[in-house]
């Protein structure tokens, strides 16, 4: 069976639980999962790139380029 007939298999098992409890398992079930997907895609540093985003970081501060965290949540509220 191919991915794809498998999921709509179970999104059609899925429409028919009643049972809420069951429902909520599987939400936390599949953000657990999605969270675990975003991990893989995050590539991990090298020391000398963390160095390179440490010195520019404090390079920006020191001339000011950056924002505070109540600019930003000004921003986005």
């Amino acid at each position: 069976m191919d991915l794809q007939t498998r999921k709509i298999e179970f999104v059609q098992e899925f429409l028919k639980l009643q049972d809420e409890e069951a429902v909520a398992r599987l939400e936390k079930l599949l953000e657990k999962e999605k969270k675990t997907d975003n991990m893989k895609q995050v590539k991990p540093m090298t020391k000398e790139e963390l160095n390179q985003r440490i010195d520019q970081s404090e390079s920006d501060f020191k001339n000011n380029r950056f924002k505070t965290t109540s600019e930003l949540l000004s921003k986005y509220n």
